[in-house]
């Protein structure tokens, strides 16, 4: 069962235009990585989808409705973590874990939340006084409240140090495993290759791919790298090349790094270094998912790398 269809989704502003025709569709119990470098409309979708944004074109169905004109059993039925969540200055992390229990009518214990994002120790404490990463583990305790069907994550490792971005993505597949179905957009690569079963690669206003991370690497040609130390010259494997199913070969600091196809071709590689005399110690390194990027963005990483990763503002204390 779909949870999320897109057809044909444009959205503008003015002269601005910031969604060129979206399709996408998100299965029910998946984790699905949205992925886009910072002004590529992932916020922009995910407001249509929760009916904070109109579209200018197109057809929008979320959790069998159409937000647009039934935007309450979609919001009932949504825990969502939005970038810019604002905090209420004088209310404790329990007082607004507790708000939205009330509000949604739930039966859920805060301070079992509380403690499922690490904040059992600020519980009582102002969270007009939180850090950034802080916040963040806060919204994401409201977004779980009520056992949400649909649980939409845009940029949620904002602010994260790396035990809340662990603590993020266990949190995400936890959820998966219980049934629930996770929509994970971000524009850092490693957080959705970490937890997503799909992917979907937005790029100015428009999804380039859709598919799995493997089959994406597949498709691409993206394959796994074998990787060899040599016990010798290089030289005896000038032809590895022509070996069929090899795609690259290089031979830096000593080493062997062969992309190849598949098992077979890895094998077969295998084999012709050792007859050669220069086999040592191998490993395998497969594509990352920002290779795969690379590749279908033309090599535009730009505020895609983990390397420019919000800050955390002091800490996720």
């Amino acid at each position: 069962m779909s949870v999320v269809e897109l057809d044909d989704l444009r959205k503008t502003y003015g002269d601005v235009t910031a969604l060129r025709g979206v399709d996408l569709t998100v299965e029910a119990g998946e984790v699905f990585g949205f992925l886009g470098p910072n002004g590529a409309g992932k916020s922009t979708t995910i407001n249509i989808m929760l009916d904070f944004a109109s579209p200018t074109a197109g057809d929008v169905r979320v959790l069998g409705e159409d937000p647009q004109h039934d935007s309450v059993p979609v919001r009932r039925r949504t825990g969502s973590l939005l970038e810019g969540y604002g905090v209420y200055e004088h209310l404790t992390a329990r007082e607004h874990v507790e708000h939205a229990i009330e509000t949604r009518a739930a039966d859920d214990d805060p301070d079992e939340l509380i403690a499922r994002v690490d904040l059992e120790g600020a519980a009582d404490r102002r969270a007009g006084g939180f850090s950034k990463g802080m916040k963040q583990r806060l919204a994401l305790a409201v977004a779980l409240v009520d056992d949400p069907d649909l649980l939409v994550l845009d940029e949620p490792s904002t602010g994260l140090d790396p035990n809340g971005a662990r603590t993020l993505r266990e949190i995400v597949r936890e959820e998966r495993d219980r049934g629930a179905t996770v929509f994970f957009s971000s524009h850092i690569l490693e957080q959705v290759e970490a937890v997503a079963d799909e992917v979907g690669i937005l790029y100015d206003g428009e999804i380039v791919a859709e598919d799995s991370v493997g089959n994406l690497r597949d498709e691409l040609g993206a394959g796994s790298t074998l990787i060899v130390e040599l016990t010798g010259d290089p030289e005896p494997l000038s032809g590895i090349e022509t070996i069929e199913g090899v795609r690259d070969v290089r031979f830096p600091n000593g080493q062997l790094e062969a992309v190849c196809d598949d098992a077979d071709t890895k094998l077969r590689v295998l084999n012709r270094v050792s007859e050669a005399g220069r086999l040592g110690e191998f490993d395998v390194r497969e594509a990352s998912l920002g290779e795969v990027f690379s590749k279908y963005t033309g090599g535009d990483r730009t505020d895609a790398s983990p390397d420019r990763a919000p800050a955390t503002d002091g800490g996720d204390r």
